[in-house]
């Protein structure tokens, strides 16, 4: 039995109400409750720019709202179904997470040295992506690129 997923509309909203009312409908239309703790979640993600894991999250929201590890990891697979949020990569046994939502679509290089994480959008990818999935009669909803190796700044300090 296939469920079919229901994304949240992906305008390019700056009023962070609308992004979280489009939650909650998110939530209530698949018969989850609507708390406090969700929506903190949500907002905070909303509203960093940077990658993060949960531990970075969770430090992120103490000082403001008592919440558990264990609320932001129940939250996480939701806030990734609705299209809020997506897994970036894992390192150190650590899933890192994006906001998504509102977002062009971009992959990532990753310098195996300094561990740093950059952007970069690639048009062509997604054309690559359209003409494999039209050959082998696939239906892609997404993917994701990355790149690994070291960064100019680490090339130089090898030398």
């Amino acid at each position: 039995m296939s469920e079919k997923k229901t994304k949240i509309s992906n305008p390019l909203m700056s009023d962070l109400s609308s992004e979280i009312e489009a939650f909650r409908d998110f939530l209530r239309s698949r018969g989850y409750r609507v708390t406090k703790e969700r929506e903190a979640i949500a907002e905070s993600i909303l509203r960093n720019r940077n990658h993060f894991d949960v531990d970075e999250l969770f430090i992120s929201l103490k000082p403001k709202t008592p919440i558990s590890k264990a609320s932001i990891y129940r939250a996480i697979p939701l806030l990734i179904e609705s299209g809020l949020l997506g897994e970036v990569y894992l390192e150190n046994g650590h899933m890192h997470y994006e906001r998504v939502y509102g977002r062009e679509h971009h992959s990532h290089l990753r310098c195996l040295k300094c561990h740093k994480i950059f952007e970069f959008s690639a048009p062509e990818l997604l054309a690559i992506e359209k003409r494999i999935s039209k050959q082998e009669g696939f239906k892609s909803e997404r993917h994701k690129f990355e790149i690994w190796g070291i960064c100019s700044a680490c090339q130089v300090e090898k030398n």
